[in-house]
């Protein structure tokens, strides 16, 4: 990356001074870049999207900035942004943003020692996730410059159809001509037949489940809800119904929480749904629609990649973990239809 570049325009905003040191870059499971380095005894965090950029790459990543901005000061625990760069002439081609470093840690990757071998700790983890997103869902999107960042009108008739095209795009990747998913019609009749009528749009973040946040280390509750690329003005109760569909799901118990799915010892998601209606008054009486629609969208979202895989694309052992995480979300979500209808 063309430090030289970042640290020219860090000098534009008085971000510091001398050289950019103690470089490294962070991993978790995006493909979008991110680095930590130091400069004028201050920790920094980059963010930018893949080095060979994308269609709206760019969009997701000024998206982001954005949200993060419209948090500042808010109780949703967050990454601090602290600037953003949109001039695209800076770092060959990408937008980017700084953000301060997060003290914690990635539940699904590691688990320290405490919360490892205390299932106490562990279960007040999986409570601290509904707790972050209770406070997410009391985000006036309005009140902070978020009233033009989605189209909440008709967000949820929309939804089946958007999803159900998504699909048929991967059916253009000469490597997938025919859906390999289970039960996709099915689902999709019964989310179409029931779409709620009456909801409270608000800012939703749009992949909420474990691996997506950062735990502090001294307590057992969320620093940060890290990889903000989907999110949205929608219905928060999404968010909910995501983190209980991929929670402790068969088939793929440690793709969305890892090393805290295998120590066990974690709420249940009917647990984890009364945490959230005694903090919210939103209503709860349509769940497993929301948990139905999880199920189906990340369910056709991670279905690409083994698509793009079958096409050569993509590696063949990640296509193949996603298709089989695709698999069982689909099927979590027909036991619900067939038990609910």
């Amino acid at each position: 990356m063309q430090l030289e570049a970042v640290q020219a325009w860090m000098d534009g905003e008085g971000l510091g001074s001398g050289p950019i040191t103690d470089v490294t870059p962070i991993g978790g499971g995006t493909q979008n870049v991110m680095l930590r380095f130091a400069r004028g005894g201050r920790e920094y965090v980059l963010r930018r999207g893949p080095e060979h950029l994308r269609p709206g790459s760019n969009k997701v990543i000024s998206r982001e900035s954005t949200v993060l901005r419209a948090l500042t000061g808010s109780d949703v625990p967050h990454p601090k942004l602290i600037a953003s760069c949109d001039d695209t002439s800076v770092l060959g081609d990408a937008v980017f943003y700084l953000m301060e470093p997060i003290d914690g840690f990635n539940a699904g990757l590691e688990l320290p020692e405490a919360a490892a071998g205390t299932p106490e700790l562990r279960r007040e983890l999986g409570f601290s996730l509904v707790d972050a997103l209770l406070s997410l869902g009391r985000v006036d999107h309005q009140a902070v410059g978020l009233a033009d960042f989605g189209r909440p009108g008709g967000f949820l008739d929309r939804q089946v159809d958007r999803w159900l095209g998504e699909l048929a795009s991967h059916q253009t990747l000469p490597g997938y001509p025919r859906v390999e998913l289970p039960h996709v019609p099915e689902v999709a009749c019964w989310l179409r037949e029931r779409v709620p009528t009456a909801w409270t749009p608000g800012l939703m973040h749009g992949d909420f489940h474990a691996c997506n946040v950062m735990f502090r280390r001294d307590a057992p509750t969320v620093a940060a809800i890290v990889d903000w690329e989907m999110a949205t003005i929608g219905d928060p109760l999404l968010d909910l119904g995501w983190l209980i569909a991929t929670w402790d799901l068969d088939g793929a118990p440690d793709e969305f929480a890892g090393n805290l799915t295998r120590a066990g010892g974690l709420p249940t998601a009917d647990e984890l749904a009364a945490r959230y209606a005694e903090g919210s008054d939103r209503s709860l009486s349509n769940l497993d629609w929301y948990v139905v629609l999880a199920c189906f969208k990340l369910g056709i979202i991670l279905e690409g990649s083994h698509a793009r895989a079958l096409s050569n694309l993509a590696p063949k052992d990640i296509g193949d973990r996603l298709h089989a995480t695709a698999t069982a979300l689909l099927e979590r979500a027909q036991t619900i239809v067939t038990t609910a209808s």
